[in-house]
């Protein structure tokens, strides 16, 4: 639902989802999935706020690096998910997101 909006919104974005041919299976475990988008350079976005940050905080401590996670919060509107991931995407640097956690909304 999120990637169908967003690229509506902007087709140049790129949009992958846990599941999609060139992404992670679903229920792929943390670990593994940060290791993908620490080699394949994207930044994921997810509502998973209980075992991600503390994932990334090991990962981190290890001498690696992610270029970002996004979450996203509970009863948080489709909408505004959508105008804040657009304004991140238009305006900053991605390297600016490397190892950090943002949560939405800001």
């Amino acid at each position: 639902m999120v990637r169908n909006r967003l690229l509506q919104r902007e087709r140049n974005v790129e949009v992958l989802a846990v599941g999609d041919d060139a992404a992670p299976a679903i229920g792929t475990a943390d670990a593994e999935l940060l290791q993908w988008i620490e080699e394949n350079d994207y930044i994921l976005v997810s509502r998973n706020r209980r075992t991600l940050p503390q994932h990334l905080r090991e990962l981190v401590k290890a001498g690696r690096h992610v270029p970002g996670i996004i979450l996203l919060r509970r009863q948080y509107p489709l909408s505004q998910v959508i105008e804040e991931l657009l304004l991140i995407w238009e305006s900053g640097d991605p390297k600016e997101l490397q190892d950090q956690l943002i949560y939405l909304p800001l």
